[in-house]
């Protein structure tokens, strides 16, 4: 298999690009990114491309399946507009180009309360991409929708605090949908749904990514 991979630089990224590397199933990896990157294993072809001109690097997309998991946050974007052009624009172009180039299989990163008609800004702007990927017709298209994350060696101390308040709860049997997951079984989960076979669209929630076969 032929994998491509949007968002390798990010945490989910860089496990998902390992666990392919070590993956005898993909013969080749193609990874796109904004800067340049060194991935220091044969079968990854690193290229690095403009986003705000797909048409420069739309036609590169052609494989078996496109991963999608690029983000930033609001603080690092600097404004909402700048947090949609990397979060939705970018993604749905990809996603769009792939499917014109042939590729048959979709797997998107999301995140937990996705919800196009929802009032918060971040939410609604990951609802409105569930959306809109669903409508291009691949053959899998697989979304799913993680709680917080566990990140390796995270310095942030807002995501720190965070996980730990969560972990708190889960313990007295709250919010048991919200119980932060390590990124590399997001990675893992994303493989298999690409190696399933599956058809149509799938959409996996929270804690249901652990248990995809």
């Amino acid at each position: 298999m032929k994998a491509l991979v949007i968002g390798a630089t990010g945490a989910v990224g860089k496990d998902l690009v390992q666990q392919l590397i070590e993956d005898s199933s993909f013969e080749r990896i193609d990874v796109f990114v904004r800067r340049e990157v060194k991935i220091p294993a044969a079968k990854v072809v690193v290229h690095t491309v403009d986003f705000d001109h797909p048409e420069t690097w739309a036609d590169q997309l052609q494989g078996d399946v496109l991963f999608s998991c690029m983000g930033t946050t609001i603080k690092a974007a600097g404004t909402q507009e700048a947090q949609w052009k990397v979060d939705y624009t970018y993604q749905y172009d990809a996603a769009k180009a792939a499917k014109a180039n042939g590729v048959k299989n979709y797997v998107l990163v999301s995140s937990v309360g996705a919800n196009a008609k929802s009032k918060v800004f971040y939410t609604r702007m990951k609802g409105v991409l569930d959306d809109a990927v669903q409508q291009l017709g691949f053959e899998g298209c697989f979304i799913l929708r993680p709680p917080s994350l566990i990140r390796k060696g995270s310095d942030r101390f807002g995501e720190k605090v965070g996980i730990v308040a969560l972990k708190a709860f889960n313990a007295i049997g709250l919010m048991r949908s919200f119980t932060p997951m390590p990124t590399e079984a997001v990675a893992a989960a994303m493989i298999r749904l690409a190696k399933s076979g599956r058809k149509g669209v799938e959409i996996i929630e929270s804690q249901e990514i652990l248990k995809v076969q």
